[in-house]
């Protein structure tokens, strides 16, 4: 059987900036944590780079003819995904519209953000413990990656977990606990009682 060390995936995920300490830079990176409820900055560079690969693509389609069947069908593949995943509306249907696309549009389609926006939470950090405690379901699967983007079909299917206390489930630990400890003085009364 292979290492652990051979089966490891070596691609990034995520590009640091050229400039460490730009203020106007840093600003708009905590903004932007404080917003959405991001662990680090790190998810910020990630959501970064990923936008700059999508907007490279598009600017390389955009150099090529308009009847150009390369630019036809990889940049309808491109749109149709974008469309999917409800980073586009429906109606932009143009490679334009992909260089106007911003960070925040790829955050707004992230687990946490919905889950808060459906009401689910009371703000974007509870959003994220429900979704790492397992709390959270997309359709029948349960969920624990708050970065996880959703599909516009799938949205409507985000609910609480069949085994979350929060969705019918068993209660939790203390709650349990404090059900015993109120049944347990009940008992005990009715014993002194019968003597």
């Amino acid at each position: 059987m292979p290492s652990a060390k051979a089966l490891r995936n070596h691609s990034k995920t995520s590009k640091t900036p050229r400039r460490p300490f730009e203020k106007e830079r840093l600003d708009a990176e905590l903004r932007i944590i404080g917003e959405y409820g991001l662990k680090n900055k790190r998810e910020v560079w990630r959501v970064q780079r990923v936008l700059s690969h999508i907007r490279k693509a598009a600017r390389n389609l955009l150099t090529k003819d308009a009847k150009d069947p390369q630019r036809l069908f990889e940049g309808a593949a491109l749109l149709r995904r974008l469309h999917r995943y409800g980073i586009l509306d429906e109606h932009q249907n143009q490679l334009d519209f992909v260089l106007a696309l911003k960070v925040n549009n790829f955050l707004d389609r992230r687990l946490q953000t919905q889950v808060f926006k459906l009401g689910m939470a009371k703000s974007y950090h509870h959003a994220r413990i429900l979704i790492k405690q397992r709390h959270i379901r997309v359709g029948r699967q349960v969920v624990d990656v708050p970065s996880f983007m959703v599909r516009v079909d799938s949205q409507k299917h985000i609910d609480y977990a069949f085994t979350s206390s929060f969705g019918g489930g068993r209660e939790g630990r203390v709650k349990r606990k404090k059900l015993r400890a109120k049944s347990k003085p009940a008992e005990a009364e009715e014993e002194v009682d019968d003597e």
